[in-house]
């Protein structure tokens, strides 16, 4: 086991809130000490460790306390009880604007935010070029930064953190304000942190940002740690606590996929991994899942699939109320939990109105393209306006095995074609376009 480099112990933080502000000076004698509040409990007794080189993301809804454990973590606030135990040089970057001084240009609080992390004057000037460049502020660095839009706060703000070489970075969810290009940098340089053997905590409300980069994530709910474990297990329970709280959840998207084929299963099929789910009793939650279960065609003596055949993933349910507009999700992804693809009625311009009773949906995906590997399912049942309503992770599995002699992820069409020699300096583009006319 390697050395703790963050070690949170029993941490709880309670704000109180008061009903009344009393400004003058007689109402402040009259009820001094007797100001009425109610306590609001923030974190209850929150205790997890990191390890060096570990990078942990914490999952939770609105509120759930994810920003005032980080603070706690970062030292801008002080638990109520318990403690957290910080080993190496500690970088936040937790919200819009924390640690600028408004009336400050840019270059001067970049000298102000290098020396609250305890750099020299000598330190910080060998790294402002790096972190001007970093955060593309060549042009307005001299300029106050409460002229500054929110998009150049946090390239400012990311670009002084990860540029002062800390042994732990902490994340807050500011990184969804920059542009796609400018997050695809910062998870450049999440990950080469990572490899260098720094340890990240990184909160964020995208499931796929923390299956994609943390090795185990943290579940709040109410300031409660109500799970830890792999990303995996980590975002089942954070969906599990969404559909217990009633909570809306945002829909994924994507590119409009073709049309689904409305065979069903033949009677050679056979059945892959089906998975029980429990049948429904919240009223809240008017349809529930049953069961997944993964069908192929054919080939009854074998548990996987060949390249080029058809998957059927047979969604049951049960309706204890009529529900209409009921949206259908499914997601396959590898088992590393890469996504794969994804896809829902909605996005397939199907409307499902669910009967009182059981009932069943079919998604069919003909001529799989995926090669060797294994591959899981997840279900997903939404309401109108992306309210969940079920959801199953996984669902169920099922194997692929290309029988070929191609190598990667998945097949695709290529044809190559000679090109004659006389032609070579023709036009490529159309060159292309004649040999298939």
């Amino acid at each position: 086991m390697g050395t703790m480099a963050v070690d949170i112990q029993g941490v709880s933080k309670r704000f109180r809130l008061h009903q009344e502000k009393y400004t003058s000076l007689k109402e402040k004698l009259i009820h001094a000490g007797r100001v009425p509040y109610e306590d609001l409990w923030a974190l209850r007794d929150v205790a997890f460790d990191v390890q060096e080189g570990e990078t942990v993301g914490i999952l939770g809804r609105n509120g759930s306390g994810k920003s005032t454990l980080l603070k706690c973590v970062c030292g801008v606030l002080q638990p109520t009880s318990g403690q957290v135990v910080v080993r190496g040089k500690l970088a936040g970057l937790l919200e819009l604007g924390a640690g600028f001084q408004q009336d400050l240009t840019g270059r001067e609080n970049i000298y102000l935010n290098g020396s609250m992390l305890g750099l020299s004057k000598r330190e910080v000037d060998h790294l402002f070029d790096d972190i001007v460049e970093f955060a593309e502020l060549g042009h307005f660095i001299d300029n106050q930064v409460k002229f500054y839009s929110s998009g150049m706060y946090v390239r400012l703000g990311f670009a002084v953190a990860v540029n002062v070489d800390p042994d732990v970075l902490v994340i807050d969810e500011v990184l969804a304000v920059g542009d796609e290009r400018f997050q695809r940098k910062c998870m450049d340089r999440i990950k080469r942190f990572q490899k260098e053997g720094r340890t990240i905590l990184f909160v964020s409300h995208s499931p796929d940002q923390v299956r994609a980069i943390c090795d185990r994530a943290v579940v709040l709910s109410d300031g409660k740690m109500i799970g830890m474990g792999v990303p995996g297990e980590a975002v089942r329970i954070f969906r599990e606590e969404l559909m217990e709280a009633g909570d809306e959840l945002a829909m994924g998207g994507g590119e409009e996929p073709p049309e689904a084929a409305a065979a069903a299963p033949g009677p050679e099929s056979v059945t892959l991994g089906a998975a029980p789910v429990p049948e429904a009793t919240d009223s809240s939650r008017p349809v529930r899942l049953t069961d997944v279960t993964a069908y192929y065609p054919g080939a009854d003596q074998r548990r996987y699939l060949l390249l080029g055949e058809t998957l059927v993933v047979r969604v049951g349910y049960q309706a204890q109320t009529a529900a209409r507009d009921t949206i259908f999700a499914v997601e396959i992804r590898m088992h590393d939990g890469s996504l794969v693809f994804r896809t829902d009625t909605e996005i397939l311009g199907m409307t499902v109105a669910a009967e009182v009773g059981p009932g069943a949906l079919d998604f069919i995906y003909e001529g799989m393209p995926l090669f060797d590997g294994a591959y899981y399912v997840n279900v997903g049942i939404y309401g109108p306006g992306g309210i969940l309503y079920d959801w199953r992770e996984p669902a169920c599995e099922f194997e692929m095995m290309n029988p070929g002699r191609a190598t990667g992820m998945v097949a695709l069409s290529v044809q190559p074609t000679v090109v004659p020699a006389d032609r070579l300096a023709e036009d490529p583009a159309l060159l292309g376009l004649e040999a298939h006319a």
